[in-house]
C-alpha cells in the first residue's frame, strides 16, 4: 500500500537529494547506498534527477549492477517517471559494451515512451554501441511509426530496425532469433532467420531447437518436423542429439509418440549421434501416455541395454499399463527388474500382481509381507 507523504516527509526530499549529491561526489558508496534504502522506507516522491546521481555514481565505481538494479527499483520510491535515469542507464550500459543488457532493458521499459524518444535511443544504441560500418547502417523511418497506433506494431518495427542495423555476427542473429522463438513471435524470428542466411551464415543448431520448440508448443508439429526433414537438409545442416530430443518431446506431448519412436532408427544411422538417457526416457514416457506399452517395453528394454536406468515412476506407469492390457507375465519380468534395481513398486500395484498369478489368499498375503519386508529394509 502506497504510503501517503506528510509535509514533513515531502520536506526531506531535497535534503535527501543534497545528500546523494555529495555522498556520489565524495565516492562513499556504502554511506550513498544507506541514504537510498532510507528513502524507499520514507516513501519518497523523488526526482528522477536523484537517481540520475546514483546510478551515475555506481557507475563510476564500476558497480554496473548496481546501477541497474537501483533503475529497476525505482517504482519503488513512488517515482512515476524516470526517462531521466532510463537515458542516463543505456548510455552507460553501451559505453561499457555492455548490449546484451542494454537491448533488455531498452524493450522491457520503452513501450510506455513516445515512440519517436524510443527509436531516438534505439539509433544511439546501433550508431554507437554495436559501431556498425556506415555500409550496414540504416536510417531509422519515424514516420513508420508516426503513423502506427498499435504498440505491438511499433515493438515490430523496433526489432526490425535491430536487425538490420547491427553489425552482422552470428552470434546476435542467434540471440535475437532465440529470444523472438521464446517468446512465441514465431514469424518475427523467422525474418531473423532469413535475414542470417541472406548475410551468408549458416544458421546455428539452437536457434533451429529454439524454432522446433516454439513450432511444437504452438501444436504446429508437421512444421517443427519439415524444419529437421527438409529446411536443415537445404541448409546442408546436421541435427544433434538434443535436437532430436527436442523434436521427439514435441511429438510426445501432441500425442504423437509413434512418429517420435521413429526418429530413435533414424538417430542410429546417423554417424556420431547416438541416442542418451533423456531420448530413451522421452520416448518410454510418451509411448505409456498414449497407451502403448507393448513399443514402450521394447524401447525401455534398449534402454537397459544401453545402461540407462529409468526411476521407479516409469517402471509404475509401464507395469500398471501391461496389467490393463492382461499381459500380466510382462508386467512380473519389469517388476522384478525393477526389484533388482533397488527400486519399490507402488504397493496396490504388487498386489494387484500378485492376485493375478496366485491361485489362493494365503499366497497373497504372504507377498504383500514380503513387500512391507522390502519396505523396511529400504
Amino acid at each position: 500500500m502506497r504510503k501517503i507523504n506528510t509535509p514533513a516527509i515531502t520536506t526531506m526530499v531535497p535534503v535527501y537529494a543534497t545528500m546523494l549529491g555529495i555522498l556520489g561526489n565524495s565516492n562513499r558508496i556504502a554511506e550513498m547506498k544507506e541514504v537510498i534504502n532510507q528513502m524507499r522506507e520514507d516513501s519518497c516522491e523523488c526526482k528522477d534527477s536523484v537517481f540520475v546521481t546514483a546510478i551515475k555514481t555506481y557507475a563510476n565505481a564500476g558497480q554496473i549492477s548496481e546501477a541497474v538494479s537501483l533503475f529497476k527499483n525505482i517504482p519503488k520510491f513512488n517515482c512515476v517517471n524516470w526517462t531521466e535515469s532510463f537515458n542516463t542507464l543505456l548510455q552507460i550500459l553501451v559505453k561499457e559494451s555492455k548490449l546484451e543488457t542494454a537491448h533488455r532493458i531498452f524493450l522491457e521499459n520503452s513501450c510506455g515512451w513516445e515512440v519517436e524518444e524510443a527509436l531516438e535511443i534505439l539509433g544511439k544504441i546501433l550508431r554507437k554501441g554495436l559501431k556498425a560500418p556506415k555500409r550496414n547502417r540504416h536510417r531509422l523511418d519515424l514516420s513508420q511509426c508516426d503513423n502506427c497506433e498499435d504498440i505491438e506494431a511499433k515493438k515490430l518495427l523496433i526489432n526490425e530496425a535491430l536487425i538490420r542495423g547491427g553489425v552482422p555476427s552470428l552470434a546476435s542473429y542467434t540471440a535475437m532469433a532465440v529470444d523472438l522463438y521464446y517468446e512465441g513471435k514465431t514469424g518475427q524470428a523467422d525474418k531473423v532467420l532469413d535475414e542470417t542466411q541472406e548475410r551468408g551464415y549458416r544458421p546455428s543448431l539452437r536457434t533451429y531447437e529454439a524454432k522446433i520448440t516454439a513450432l511444437c508448443r504452438e501444436g504446429r508439429g508437421g512444421e517443427a518436423i519439415d524444419v529437421i526433414e527438409r529446411e536443415m537438409v537445404e541448409k546442408n545442416s546436421v541435427p544433434n542429439v538434443r535436437l532430436y530430443n527436442v523434436l521427439m518431446k514435441g511429438l510426445c506431448d501432441a500425442g504423437n509418440s509413434a512418429i517420435a519412436v521413429g526418429y530413435l532408427k533414424r538417430m542410429a544411422k546417423q554417424v556420431g549421434c547416438v541416442a542418451n538417457q533423456e531420448t530413451y526416457g522421452i520416448l518410454v514416457d510418451g509411448l505409456c501416455r498414449d497407451g502403448r506399452f507393448v513399443e514402450a517395453s521394447k524401447v525401455l528394454e534398449e534402454m537397459l541395454i544401453k545402461s540407462y536406468w529409468p526411476p521407479a515412476d516409469t517402471y509404475n506407469i509401464l507395469i500398471r499399463g501391461l496389467s490393463s492390457m492382461g499381459r500380466q507375465y510382462e508386467a512380473v519380468m519389469w517388476l522384478e527388474e525393477m526389484v533388482s534395481q533397488d527400486k519399490l513398486p507402488e504397493l496396490h500395484l504388487w498386489s494387484s500382481l500378485v492376485t493375478s498369478v496366485c491361485s489362493n489368499m494365503v499366497a497373497v498375503d504372504a507377498s504383500c509381507e514380503t513387500f512391507n519386508q522390502l519396505s523396511s529394509c529400504s
